[in-house]
């Protein structure tokens, strides 16, 4: 069976049985149909006497285009702790229809180990990503007003940075010109659309703490600058009170299960690239609550989705991790051996199937970093193997000898094939991890300054012997610690394939800087993002995208979706 018909395939729980287990009382459920319930922010003050579940992160080795399966991995463990006689809750990051409709497909996990109903969580779910693309788009829209108006606070005609964002693939509005026609259609100007992820707005919405910390970081946006350089806000132009009313419904978090009924909480999805890549504070603040175990998933490897977990998401929760797992597969030690090539949407190459545990040892260098960055924060360790048919024993033994000569402790996972089943030794050895005394430690002060930031995450995380800075991102620097904005963390934006800037460098690279272009400021959103490369924050559809597949049939059911 595919991965939707394994998710039809199994009886769901009641919403209200699934929170019971939580300890959240019905009156806290806003029901969304039969399957699916908001939990009211109430629930945060409602469980703060309960005691404090372990913490877990979910990351992964740097991974190759195909993923790494950090998501069923965090299913299958929230399902195996279930399995092995303790609570769990599951937090993770709701989909964008972008890469549902795109090559990736959806994010609910896979096999049995998902999260369900699987057809909702990937399209639509309870319209929490339609809200920020209607609120992030009412303040483009106030902000074209606001110019047509009279532009009283000024803002230069090249200098306002607040464009559209639709939930989507579509190359086309990667670059556009608004207010063409006449005197009354506005004033043309050069624009964009982003994907809605990757909206200052959705990354807001996952790590506001509370309405009013929502209403207060719309306010703080900066949609553009003034002549002399100096920041206009969402306050300034009168466009944060009606972005909150848009918003309000969606800062509740979503409560699905996964197949084997442990509660999933499923709440706000910021782009990996340019903004943190988890799922929401509030969601955690509710799950930490609820249970012995709060697992969560943090995007892309452990250099990126973990690092900014650490500094930007526990920097504003409060929250401390206790344990962290590391998803390793065969196929990405053997990728970061430098001695294969994987492609997204094509099959693996024959000689990476072939049992070669060589292979894996000489791409273990990666493995034995993304340990290391867990360490520096204080987090003990844990390799997840992640198994697939094409396997070999040898090579997951060879995984095994790496994590074991860093002192970290493994185990090979079947979940895709076996649900929470096979998972149950990472459950315990997570188990062990979480019940050593946490060191958690931040990576870099408030007050140190934003190239100390920058140069601190370069060199400890991703192993550069520095950092070079275009002219103008030395000047967009000196500009945001002179406007205030020096006390933030950063959100270094780099490619996802490799630890270094060069999505070509596999393994552990060395001798190599990182190359800053441009510095932007997601002030709303409390961060700072450096980028380095060019990033898309509009992907385009390929040449076969899933869309193609994707249909109803004739009894009305969905059918393609992956």
């Amino acid at each position: 069976m595919d991965d939707l018909q394994i998710a039809k395939s199994v009886s769901l729980r009641a919403p209200a049985d699934v929170a019971a287990d939580m300890g959240v009382a019905p009156d806290l459920l806003e029901p969304y149909g039969r399957d699916v319930a908001k939990i009211r922010l109430d629930a945060v003050e409602a469980l703060a006497d309960r005691p404090r579940g372990k913490y877990v992160i979910v990351s992964a080795v740097t991974p190759t285009p195909l993923g790494e399966g950090k998501t069923t991995t965090t299913v299958g463990l929230g399902q195996a702790l279930v399995r092995t006689g303790r609570s769990a809750t599951v937090a993770l990051r709701q989909p964008s229809l972008g890469p549902t409709f795109g090559i990736k497909g959806g994010a609910a996990g896979g096999g049995w180990s998902q999260v369900v109903p699987m057809e909702k969580l990937n399209l639509h779910l309870t319209g929490d990503f339609h809200a920020v693309t209607a609120a992030h788009n009412m303040l483009a829209a106030i902000v074209d007003n606001h110019v047509y108006q009279g532009n009283e606070a000024g803002l230069a005609p090249h200098g306002i940075a607040w464009n559209r964002v639709i939930d989507i693939n579509e190359r086309a509005l990667r670059h556009v010109v608004t207010g063409m026609g006449g005197r009354l259609d506005g004033i043309p100007r050069e624009s964009s659309f982003d994907i809605t992820s990757a909206s200052e707005v959705m990354a807001i919405l996952a790590l506001a703490t509370d309405l009013r910390d929502l209403r207060d970081r719309l306010g703080r946006i900066v949609v553009g600058y003034t002549g002399e350089g100096k920041p206009v806000t969402a306050e300034d132009v009168q466009g944060a009170g009606s972005m909150a009313v848009l918003l309000r419904d969606a800062m509740a978090p979503n409560l699905l299960q996964t197949l084997e009924g442990t509660p999933a909480l499923v709440h706000a999805g910021p782009f990996g690239n340019i903004a943190h890549g988890n799922s929401s504070v509030v969601a955690d603040l509710i799950g930490i609550r609820s249970g012995d175990y709060l697992i969560t998933e943090a995007g892309f490897g452990a250099d990126m989705g973990a690092e900014r977990f650490f500094n930007i998401k526990c920097r504003t929760s409060g929250l401390t991790p206790d344990a962290a797992v590391i998803v390793a597969t065969v196929r990405a030690l053997k990728a970061h051996s430098g001695r294969h090539k994987i492609v997204a949407g094509r099959p693996l190459p024959e000689e990476m199937l072939a049992e070669n545990p060589d292979d894996v040892h000489a791409g273990g260098a990666n493995l034995r970093k993304q340990i290391e960055n867990m360490r520096i924060h204080g987090v003990s360790p844990v390799v997840a193997i992640n198994a697939f048919p094409t396997d070999h024993p040898s090579e997951h033994r060879a995984i095994a000898e790496i994590a074991e000569s860093m002192g970290a402790r493994w185990a090979v996972c079947t979940h895709f094939a076996d649900g929470g089943a096979g998972a149950t030794e990472l459950a315990d050895a997570v188990a062990e991890a979480a019940a050593e005394p946490s060191e958690f430690a931040l990576l870099y002060p408030d007050d140190a300054s934003l190239a100390e930031k920058i140069e601190t995450v370069a060199t400890k995380i991703y192993g550069a012997d520095g950092v070079d800075y275009t002219p103008a991102a030395r000047r967009q620097l000196d500009s945001h610690e002179a406007n205030g904005f020096g006390s933030l963390p950063v959100c270094i934006a780099k490619t996802h394939l490799s630890l270094s800037s060069d999505p070509a460098l596999k393994g552990a690279p060395t001798g190599w800087r990182l190359p800053v272009r441009e510095v932007r400021a997601s002030v709303g959103a409390g961060f700072v993002y450096p980028i380095c490369g060019d990033m898309r924050t509009m992907p385009g559809l390929g040449a076969n995208p899933a869309a193609y597949k994707i249909d109803i049939d004739d009894e009305g059911d969905i059918v393609g979706l992956f």
